[in-house]
């Protein structure tokens, strides 16, 4: 095989068509627009988000208001009380307290 042999495969290299370029060539005067309306004008394509004079989703749908802070860190309060009736000398973590019922939902 020499590269003067290779061809690309039949129907992978169509030309592009060419449109309002005569009667006899099957796309002439309108190209395929039709005769009348804005989207046969120049320019007149509507915008994709565009609904026929509906109100359109983005204005229909409420506006979110605040944020919710990724950063945020969640405090589980704790009574010092029922701290201070753990024995002595016990250390104190979160799963500690949880398994003495002194906090819950530790993440």
């Amino acid at each position: 095989m020499k590269l003067h042999d290779l061809h690309p495969a039949p129907g992978s290299r169509t030309p592009s068509r060419r449109v309002g370029r005569g009667h006899g060539s099957g796309r002439g005067k309108t190209a395929g627009r039709g005769t009348k309306g804005q989207k046969s004008r120049a320019g007149g394509s509507l915008p994709a988000w565009f609904e026929g004079g509906q109100t359109p989703l983005h204005v229909r749908t409420p506006k979110l208001h605040g944020f919710r802070n990724r950063g945020r860190v969640e405090y589980t309060p704790l009574n010092l009380a029922k701290l201070a009736e753990l024995e002595q000398g016990t250390l104190v973590t979160p799963d500690v307290l949880e398994h003495d019922r002194l906090i819950h939902d530790t993440k």
